[in-house]
């Protein structure tokens, strides 16, 4: 079991700020896909990924127990 957190506008279009998998030993884009297969009104091409809080690219493969967060961009004014 992984356990996937989301930030800001990402935790308002699936209405949790958090979610649960059952997947393991999977790339960061292919569990990119699948939430957003899932959720449609989710995008997460723009986001920085990490996992156990450091930053991982979309090769890195999550493990039993990881927590993955996605940073969605911030801008500045």
């Amino acid at each position: 079991m992984i356990t996937v957190l989301f930030f800001a506008g990402q935790q308002e279009l699936i209405g949790q700020e958090k979610v649960e998998r059952s997947e393991t030993n999977i790339s960061i884009a292919v569990l990119k896909k699948k939430l957003m297969d899932e959720y449609p009104k989710l995008s997460l091409t723009n986001t920085m990924t990490a996992i156990n809080e450091e930053y991982a690219e979309e090769d890195r493969l999550v493990k039993e127990n990881d927590v993955v967060a996605f940073i969605p961009p911030v801008s500045g004014g």
